[in-house]
């Protein structure tokens, strides 16, 4: 299932090789470490920028697709089909006044926007979206993007505190209890395809989907992707488990007293997050930049918006649940199918390991 090579001269196919080959013959005068810390700090602005871009292109896929799911037009004055209407969010978003509430212990509350989106974009340094398409490649990728996922419910708790307003702690607690919760079938979800391919990095995975996606690797991928979803939804606070931003119930939740670039860099995280989401589930159960007739990076982006078209789809036609029913789902539901799942998973693989052995 390999696609088409990328051309050996096109930038995209390897922009961190391009990028260390021109950084280390321009300064190739200055000693070691400093040349590889400076194709460090600019891989990330790279991948940073990158993750942007998509966001923005989301954001406005997102609002057009709601819309017509809702027989609405959505966005459609700034630029072509509204395409440019992110862009005018950004400008405005960055025109506004960031006001702090006078109760709002001012430190945590301006820190906690960024130990949101930091963990959220750091994510994407290890994420490859082709053969060696990724800043860094970690032999222990899945449990750096666990541990980098987790991160964000202490930024989400202290915005709640530190905002001074009991609308925003709710929301605070709410979202820590929901991710918290959500975690553990989360891990031992992601632990299905770990064990299928017998590695925790990511690009080990990938290979070895190249002749079976593990979403097709029956009886257990399509219940392990299907639970993969749901924890992934909550994770990352998209509807129907938006339960710690309810407007209908607690205004807004944890970034109710937020304005301006503040409130903006949560949008950005809640965004990146779900883009991260969508791009594991195509990494772990549908053969990553795997897929016939074209290159690498093309096909892992196409799956990526595919998944997301699935979480925009979900957003659009199912309603807010109960927080009874957001905790039953997780403890009840999806923690006993998880670990049935997972153990399942276990003696599958066993069997085929000591079969081929």
């Amino acid at each position: 299932m390999n696609g088409l090579a990328c051309p050996p001269g096109l930038v995209v196919c390897n922009p961190f090789q391009y990028l260390r080959q021109i950084v280390f013959g321009v300064f190739s005068f200055l000693p070691e470490p400093i040349p590889t810390i400076i194709v460090t700090i600019l891989a990330v602005a790279m991948v940073t920028t990158l993750v942007a871009l998509i966001v923005m292109s989301q954001v406005w896929a997102e609002r057009r697709l709601v819309g017509f799911m809702q027989g609405r037009l959505g966005p459609n004055r700034v630029g072509p089909a509204g395409i440019l209407q992110s862009v005018a969010d950004a400008v405005k978003l960055l025109a506004k006044e960031i006001i702090i509430p006078y109760q709002a212990d001012r430190v945590p509350f301006m820190l906690a926007p960024l130990i949101v989106l930091v963990p959220s974009l750091i994510v994407w340094s290890v994420i490859p979206w082709g053969p060696g398409l990724s800043v860094t490649e970690l032999n222990v990728g899945v449990l750096f993007i666990l541990a980098m996922g987790a991160l964000p419910t202490i930024g989400i708790l202290t915005a709640g505190w530190a905002s001074g307003n009991k609308y925003s702690v709710l929301g605070g607690m709410r979202a820590a209890a929901q991710l918290i919760s959500y975690e553990i079938p989360m891990v031992l979800t992601v632990m299905v395809p770990v064990l299928l391919a017998g590695s925790l990095a990511l690009g080990a995975i990938v290979q070895a989907q190249e002749r079976l996606w593990f979403v097709f690797w029956l009886p257990v991928g399509p219940v392990a992707l299907l639970l993969f979803l749901i924890a992934g939804i909550a994770e990352v606070n998209r509807s129907p488990f938006d339960l710690p931003e309810a407007e209908s119930e607690i205004v807004a939740g944890f970034h109710t007293e937020y304005s301006g670039m503040a409130f903006a860099l949560f949008f950005l995280a809640e965004y990146a997050n779900a883009l991260a989401i969508s791009a594991m589930a195509t990494i772990l159960f549908f053969g990553g930049w795997t897929g016939p007739f074209l290159p690498p990076f093309i096909w892992f982006f196409l799956k990526v918006y595919a998944i997301f078209f699935v979480l925009v789809w979900i957003r659009a036609t199912l309603p807010r649940v109960r927080y009874d029913q957001l905790m039953t789902v997780a403890w009840k539901v999806a923690l006993p199918i998880a670990l049935l799942t997972l153990g399942a998973t276990a003696v599958e693989a066993t069997l085929l390991r000591s079969t081929v052995g």
